[in-house]
């Protein structure tokens, strides 16, 4: 058990980051930051699932297995039948509120602990130092998933809206044996490859392979764009809201907006991303909770925004397809701002895909450089100092399955291992408050500990709305990680040599 929850101290952890040939390049300002947690954040969600969510999701089969545990829990697994998750209809507006009101509570810790812990590897490396070795690998592990399939479903969305891009401004379609997922809802769909979803995420890792400063240069460009196009959207389509689309607002009650909060939690990840970036910027102690917070407030009032929009100029009932928004604008005669805000999305969702690139390989680098996974990965190129292994087998890996499987597949698995992090972090900031309540912080959460059990408490409940299936599926990949972490990782960890040395 003490090896288990031996933790890894604070001064140790950035005298490692510091060490030549595993040094990152400190290159980003606060505006940087700010930009990276928007891009992460307004990607496919912001264009595809406001409708999911608005609408609900229809199954072909009744199935306890797509039941969210919450009702499981309360109704029995004998009494649930259900042929999908009800839509929040215009409510989906409330649904984006309350998740902003849970990511804000936990970006305010996430705050707290990058002002103290500048170190790549985000919600890992503060477990690491605050819970213990077994906590970081699990939460490690776990930012790999949330990272990786945010990014499949990212790339999804980009296939689709390419798809429309093409169609709406130069009349060519591409053959969808070339362009849709082989897999849809579990059925084979009779395409071969999502062909565009694999490319994209090629060239994007070409990008990040030369160098962050240049990463960032690109992601400024592209959040601009997005900003613009939505912009774009809520002024141009407002004009045709009919307020009887919003009778009902709440169609499913709160049930509806609770699982619209569930869906949609994967719209806001991605704020966590800009902690992984604390190496690579120049002053985090105060730069880092101005990039989490900023992006945050940014991205809640854009998507409150848009849903409202969205839900006023088409019937909730009808916005569950892979392009809501472009859709909406069609359906309203608006084929000329659509074909721009589809091209304002393709470049929302690059932004997106560019960040959780770039984040889920800093992971990767950082536990490979406490020695949890095999020293390749904390690799540094000699030319561009990024880590280029890393870096290239985050995009193999995300780029393959993505070429696979549907939207559907990934954005709950996403979410519960996203929230599991969260509420992590959040215990981390009280632990950390007790242990070592004088070390500095360039931020403090207010109303401690308070605050943090909120966190804590939502995130929970958050976890709680969604389906048993995906609860299975996590629970599967966190026992393919502790066989990992037990077969290799136990072993070779830098705390277990030393503790060998000093023994």
């Amino acid at each position: 058990m003490s090896q288990l929850l031996r933790t890894k101290s604070i001064d140790a952890l950035i005298a490692a980051s510091e060490k030549p040939g595993r040094r990152l390049n400190r290159s980003l300002g606060p505006w940087s930051l700010t930009a990276l947690g928007i891009g992460a954040v307004i990607g496919s969600g912001i264009f595809i699932l406001t409708g999911t969510a608005a609408a609900g999701e229809t199954l072909s089969f009744h199935s306890i297995l797509h039941a969210p545990v919450l009702d499981l829990l309360l109704q029995g697994a004998g009494s649930f039948s259900t042929t999908g998750r009800p839509g929040a209809g215009p409510g989906i507006a409330l649904s984006f509120f309350l998740v902003a009101v849970v990511c804000g509570l936990a970006g305010l810790c996430y705050a707290e602990l990058a002002s103290m812990i500048p170190i790549a590897g985000s919600a890992y490396t503060y477990s690491y130092a605050t819970l213990g070795e077994i906590f970081a690998w699990i939460i490690g592990w776990d930012l790999i998933l949330e990272y990786a399939v945010s990014n499949m479903a990212v790339a999804v969305g980009f296939s689709a809206y390419f798809n429309d891009m093409l169609d709406g401004i130069f009349g060519v379609h591409l053959p969808r044996q070339l362009s849709e997922p082989i897999l849809a809802g579990g059925r084979l769909t009779g395409s071969w490859f999502n062909l565009p979803s694999f490319l994209i995420l090629m060239v994007l890792t070409m990008v990040l392979v030369r160098g962050v400063r240049e990463s960032a240069r690109a992601n400024n460009i592209m959040v601009v764009v997005k900003i613009c196009a939505i912009l774009l959207f809520i002024f141009a389509a407002s004009r045709a809201i009919r307020v009887s689309n919003w009778h009902p607002f709440f169609p499913n009650g709160f049930t509806g907006v609770l699982t619209g909060a569930a869906i949609v939690f994967f719209t806001y990840i991605g704020f966590d991303s800009v902690s992984t970036a604390a190496e690579e910027c120049r002053n985090p102690q105060k730069d880092l909770p101005f990039g989490i917070i900023a992006s945050l407030l940014i991205c809640a009032v854009l998507y409150v925004s848009v849903s409202l929009v969205l839900t006023g100029v088409v019937n909730w009932k009808d916005l569950n397809n892979a392009a809501p928004v472009a859709n909406a604008l069609k359906t309203i005669g608006m084929d000329n701002i659509r074909a721009l805000v589809t091209t304002g999305a393709l470049g929302g969702m690059l932004s997106s895909m560019l960040v959780f690139q770039y984040g889920q390989a800093r992971v990767w680098f950082a536990m490979s450089r406490d020695g949890l996974l095999p020293s390749v990965f904390s690799r540094v190129h000699a030319r561009f100092h990024t880590p280029y292994v890393s870096t290239w087998v985050a995009g193999l890996a995300v780029g393959i399955p993505a070429g696979i499987w549907d939207i559907g597949t990934f954005a709950d698995l996403s979410n519960i291992g996203t929230l599991f992090a969260f509420a992590l972090v959040s215990a981390a900031v009280l632990v950390l408050r007790r242990k070592q309540p004088a070390r500095p912080r360039g931020f403090r959460v207010p109303f401690v500990p308070l605050l943090p059990i909120l966190s804590i408490f939502f995130c929970f409940i958050l976890m709680m709305s969604l389906p048993l299936e995906t609860w299975i599926r996590f629970f599967v990949w966190l026992i393919v990680g502790l066989v990992l972490y037990y077969t290799f990782g136990r072993r070779h960890s830098v705390l277990a040599d030393h503790n060998q040395s000093t023994e």
